[in-house]
Formats: structure tokens, sequence, C-alpha cells
């Protein structure tokens, strides 16, 4: 019951903190700097993502898994993008890449490898992307195990 308290708490802090950032009017052009927003699925929570240059970038999530009772998780990926001219571009993109993922239940920490697979299409006008993922994940400790996860996503870009 606690866990589903603070969650609560969470989300409603990470909703909160997205729409503030929605109604900012800083250069909409801008998707240099680092994007800050939600994630909805298997996890969800809150996401990051950094460009490292036109086509590749780092993501990461904190997050809860909502079906595996799993009340913490932590993953980031390296990020490769296609299709598009790059993170100027104001197109739908595919990207693809490989991660990592840390989880916590019952005391028990599980560590797995992602495989994430997804799309993003950055807005033209505002400095914001949607997105959709899945990753299967392979845990590799404490017991090897295959899982898939998937969400969606928004992000605001801060200049």
């Amino acid at each position: 019951m606690n866990n589903k308290r603070s969650f609560s708490k969470i989300k409603t802090i990470v909703t909160g903190l997205s729409v503030l950032c929605l109604c900012a009017a800083p250069d909409a052009q801008a998707r240099d700097g680092i994007g800050l927003g939600i994630i909805v699925g298997e996890p969800s929570g809150a996401s990051m993502k950094y460009w490292l240059d036109d086509t590749i970038a780092i993501d990461a999530a904190l997050a809860f898994s909502l079906s595996d009772n799993n009340p913490f998780e932590f993953h980031t990926d390296y990020l490769m993008h296609s299709g598009m001219s790059g993170k100027n571009s104001s197109a739908l993109q595919s990207y693809y890449g490989v991660g990592a993922r840390i989880t916590s239940d019952n005391n028990d920490t599980h560590l797995g490898i992602r495989i994430p697979i997804g799309v993003s299409y950055m807005f033209p006008d505002v400095p914001v992307d949607l997105f959709a993922e899945i990753a299967p994940v392979l845990d590799v400790t404490p017991d090897v195990d295959l899982d898939l996860s998937g969400a969606i996503g928004i992000r605001y870009y801060f200049h």
C-alpha cells in the first residue's frame, strides 16, 4: 500500500513538472541540451535524453514497473537514430540501441541488458519529442530471464 502511495506522489510531481515545461516559451527550435519528460507503459516514470551528435543520443529512465512487482527500475541506453537528418529534424525517426537495466524487488537486485527499438517524432515548432519503444531485456543476475518492456513518452528539451 505504501508503494502505491509513493508511486502516486511521484506520478503527480512528474506530470506537474511536464505541464510546466510545456507551458514555457523558450526558443522553439532548440533540440540541443537535455530532454526531460515522462514515459507510460512498462515501465512508467521520468525520462531523460541527451544528444551527443546528430544521430547518437543517451537516454535514461527512473521508473516503476507495474506488472512485475518491481517498485524500482533504472535504465540507460546508447541510441542510434536513422531515417531523417538527425536531432534538428522535424520528422519521424527510427532508433535502436543497447543499454542496461537495474530493478529491485523483494530485496533482490536484477541487472539486465536492454535492446531498445523505437520511433520518435520531433515537432517543428516546439522543443518536444514524442516516442514509442519496445525493448527485449535479458536479465543476467541473480537469475537469467528474458523480459520485454515497452512504453510511450514525451520529452521537453531545455536549451
